[in-house]
């Protein structure tokens, strides 16, 4: 709930003689501040019941101060949880980090609970003499990292070196945009195109004038980075060569989408170009499109409400004749890349901030796995093409408001609540029980960065441990240590970390990580110019997939600040993915957050994760495979080919070759010599016989005579041998003496000729045809039987899988030891 004054001017006077946010600031210079209404709504007279009483059910619902009217939005890993928590005890959507939480609607009672939330969340202690004197998000924030004893060096303008560095940030984007001179497909892969449609007279030169003041007020908007003996530096253009030329291109409605994808599509040269370029395309009288296109080396998401509200200024100031009279920033873009190097210290240096930082960081990701095996339809290519687009996902109220308490009763942000249910999607659809993800974070933790256009977000890995089947409240309580561990080590720049730990590299895919997960916390840019009305353009264009799978959620609100849903949405690799494969795990990802909402302390494995129609297509339709079996065992598939070619080659090997009616007879009287030595029904001999005709011989004699075969390689270790034949219960060996058993042998020299008439023993399907041993890399080798109906289904099947026909011969290349099978 919310303190909201209703005001009904005195006497005569109009509405419009009382100004709500004149009157607002009389009472908060008059009245503490929990006591402020968060809202003045003025109304002409009060409503009133038949009965004369104030009818409080027909009052208008004031529109409060949202995300947006605070500025900026969180900087940091710590402002970023509180917003999250303002959000979720005042019910907004965002939260400004400079909006105080009584002028949000805060109350004493209000406070208390978020008092609460931020002892159990962040494990530390804001008073209420804390939250009253200090009550905006970035108040908090400051007194929360000033008690871990977070002080640094204060971030302000440096002397500039002769040369200049790059920010880690920035020697990334460099990086990749000299790989993209090799790759065409990439051209554009970190282009940030802002596309607004213009209504209205448009003064042409003063908004050229204008974006030539933004680009004065920000270094970043006008550096390039040519190369010194192989290195890049940054150079800092002056005057005209800074400035953006405004160009204009004549269009019409029907030809806007091309022309804006044309002009989006194309990369920058880093080494020669202004990092940022804009095209005004003209649809019609008074209707204008400003197409401004960015590379992410000078620009990121927070920068964009930066430069709409200079922008605005600017061209305000150039239609009246003036040059815009904004204030210096304190900073530029330049200084905070040499603070940055400054802060973080040497790598040399074992008690300076990054080393320490990076301890843990080669802690937590140590075996990590380096690629995530995803549900893809196509493999990796060599180098992908970052051409990507979005699938929508969306969760009801009901779940969210679930969701919510979850995270309450798991002393847990709305982000880390999401964090395990997609951890748990990926795990469930094979990737495995650990599982990295990337998040974005702001990197702007200094009041000094607030209004200035540059790259400095960073991007953390949180690595997820779902091992042991626990239930989805364990899960979560890890990822909470896991995420708030991860923000305290927030200072690492990414590209430092993946050169320090130096895993696989690979053109193909993301290092350490290769899906994003971000709960949108930005606040939206308001594009405002006089005279204008101004709104985005949707893109019409694919959007560029710098990771194989980016989820991007956003919780909303409804008018009374209850939970109203998550929406959001999932962009994928077309490289990789099929859009009807991303749809289904946006379907999902859905089911997922729906369950863990209804019943927290479900274990991970009864997450079912298909729906009804899927889990039938799974376990049915795919695997309704059975096919008539046209014999039931190998020794009748044998009988027939006996009788129906006689005279055909069955077996060669060197000059021995035998006919299928000369195997067949010598298997015969080989079967009467074994079944005199003992063989018989399911009775296992081993047969220790070199590769060759004689094998095949031996294993059909075998089966005649109603026993099952080991294959017992002469190759092997004799120690190896005998423990195979007193493991599967040999009653005699055939062929060559193995010492230590204690089961007769059978020499084939030593072999009487028996008769070549067939035994007549009968033989089912599911009688013991063999017993085959793994190879015992991981122990000692274990037996497994098979019956005669798999064998005879499994020659059946691969005949026509591998084009077997009448005059087809096979090569048998492998020891008899290993089971093709």
């Amino acid at each position: 709930k919310r303190l909201v004054a209703y005001v009904v001017p005195a006497g005569s006077a109009g509405v419009s003689a009382v100004d709500a946010v004149v009157l607002r600031e009389f009472v908060g210079e008059r009245l503490p501040e929990f006591m402020v209404p968060a809202a003045v709504v003025v109304l002409g007279s009060l409503p009133l019941t038949v009965n004369g009483k104030l009818d409080r059910g027909v009052l208008p619902v004031p529109e409060f101060a949202g995300g947006t009217a605070g500025g900026r939005g969180p900087a940091t890993p710590v402002e970023e949880v509180l917003c999250g928590l303002f959000g979720e005890v005042l019910g907004l959507d965002r939260v400004g980090a400079e909006v105080s939480f009584f002028e949000l609607g805060g109350d004493s009672l209000l406070a208390m609970r978020l008092i609460a939330r931020v002892r159990s969340v962040l494990d530390t202690e804001v008073s209420i003499r804390d939250l009253f004197t200090a009550a905006t998000v970035a108040a908090i924030a400051r007194l929360i990292e000033g008690d871990r004893g977070d002080v640094r060096t204060a971030l302000t303008a440096r002397e500039r070196p002769d040369v200049l560095p790059l920010s880690y940030a920035q020697q990334r984007m460099w990086f990749l945009n000299r790989l993209e001179e090799t790759d065409s497909g990439a051209d554009a892969a970190y282009n940030l195109p802002l596309t607004l449609r213009l209504s209205g007279e448009l003064d042409v030169a003063a908004l050229e004038a204008a974006l030539g003041d933004v680009a004065d007020r920000h270094e970043s908007l006008r550096t390039v980075f040519p190369e010194t003996d192989g290195a890049p530096r940054q150079h800092i253009l002056e005057g005209t060569d800074g400035r953006p030329p405004l160009i204009v291109v004549e269009t019409t409605e029907s030809e806007l989408e091309s022309a804006l994808t044309a002009h989006a599509g194309h990369g920058f040269d880093l080494s020669i170009d202004l990092p940022w370029r804009v095209r005004l395309l003209v649809v019609g009288p008074s209707e204008y499109v400003l197409l401004i296109v960015a590379h992410h080396i000078a620009v990121d998401g927070w920068s964009m409400g930066a430069l709409a509200r200079d922008l605005g200024v600017a061209y305000a100031a150039r239609c009246g004749g003036r040059v815009p009279g904004w204030e210096p920033l304190p900073v530029q873009y330049a200084d905070y890349a040499l603070w940055q190097r400054e802060v973080l210290g040497d790598l040399d240096d074992e008690d300076s901030l990054i080393s320490a930082q990076l301890r843990f960081w080669r802690e937590a990701l140590e075996g990590a796995p380096e690629e995530l095996t995803l549900p893809t339809d196509r493999p990796r290519p060599p180098v992908p093409s970052f051409e990507g687009r979005s699938i929508p996902v969306r969760v009801g109220a009901d779940a969210h408001a679930g969701l919510v308490e979850v995270a309450g009763r798991g002393r847990a942000t709305m982000f880390m609540v999401v964090h395990a249910a997609i951890a748990v999607l990926l795990s469930r659809m094979g990737a495995g029980e650990d599982i990295p993800l990337g998040t974005p974070i702001a990197g702007r933790g200094d009041a000094a960065l607030d209004d200035l256009a540059g790259f400095f977000v960073n991007t953390l890995v949180l690595r997820t441990d779902l091992s042991g089947d626990p239930t989805f409240t364990e899960l979560l309580r890890r990822v909470r240590e896991t995420d708030l561990a991860a923000y305290g080590h927030q200072d690492v720049p990414f590209e430092r970390l993946v050169d320090v730990l130096s895993p696989v590299r690979s053109l193909s895919r993301n290092p350490l990580f290769q899906v994003m997960l971000a709960l949108q916390n930005v606040p939206v840019a308001q594009w405002e110019l006089p005279g204008l009305e101004v709104g985005p353009v949707p893109s019409g264009s694919e959007l560029a997939a710098r990771f194989d799978l980016s989820v991007t959620l956003v919780e909303e609100r409804d008018a009374e600040g209850g939970p109203a849903g998550i929406g959001g949405g999932i962009l994928y690799a077309t490289d990789l993915f099929d859009a009807a494969t991303v749809e289904g795990l946006a379907r999902r990802l859905g089911r997922v957050l729906e369950r863990v909402a209804a019943d927290p302390d479900v274990r991970l494995s009864e997450i079912a994760v298909l729906d009804e129609v899927e889990r039938s297509r799974v376990v049915s339709e795919w695997n309704d495979t059975a096919l008539p079996v046209e014999a039931d065992t190998f020794l009748d598939l044998f009988a027939e080919r006996v009788a129906s070619a006689p005279g055909v080659p069955a077996v060669r090997s060197g000059a021995d070759v035998l006919s299928y009616e000369e195997l067949d007879a010598r298997a015969n009287r080989l079967a009467h010599v074994l079944t005199d030595a003992g063989a018989g029904r399911e009775r296992v001999v081993g047969l220790c016989l070199p590769r060759g005709v004689e094998m095949v011989v031996a294993l059909l004699a075998v089966w005649k005579a109603g026993g099952a075969y080991v294959p017992l390689d002469p190759e092997y270790p004799s120690d190896r041998l005998a423990y195979m034949v007193a493991d599967s219960g040999a009653v005699l060996v055939l062929g060559a003496e193995i010492p230590g058993i204690d089961v007769p042998v059978v020499r084939l020299d030593e072999a009487g000729a028996g008769s070549s008439e067939p035994l007549g023993v009968s033989v089912s399907p599911d009688q013991l045809a063999y017993v085959i041993y793994t190879s015992g890399s991981t122990g000692r080798p274990k037996g497994v039987a098979v019956a005669h109906g798999g064998v005879a289904n499994l020659a059946l099947a691969m005949r026509p899988a591998l084009g077997v026909d009448e005059g087809v011969v096979a090569l048998q290349f492998a020891s008899f030891s290993f089971d093709a099978a």
